[in-house]
């Protein structure tokens, strides 16, 4: 059995076992499900590729090719590096 307390700010720390045995990891959110005998449920919110595939996409943006992606993602590292 795995326990958890409750603190002030109503947060609990789930214990690691569980965490690892669902493969949760900081950042991850979870559903919770009270059933009818008050017994809660909770389960971790996962999201398939088929979910997100094609929201960053945008009609009337220009594409941009990998050569390009590569030149700016260099040019932001050394505007960082400075």
């Amino acid at each position: 059995m795995h326990l958890a307390k409750l603190t002030n700010k109503g947060q609990i720390t789930i214990p690691k076992a569980v965490r690892q045995s669902l493969g949760l990891h900081p950042g991850d959110k979870l559903e919770f499900i009270i059933n009818k005998n008050d017994e809660v449920l909770f389960k971790p919110i996962v999201k398939k590729v088929d979910d997100v595939f094609g929201k960053l996409h945008k009609s009337d943006r220009k594409s941009v090719s990998v050569k390009a992606m590569d030149a700016a993602i260099k040019q932001k590292m050394k505007e960082q590096a400075k």
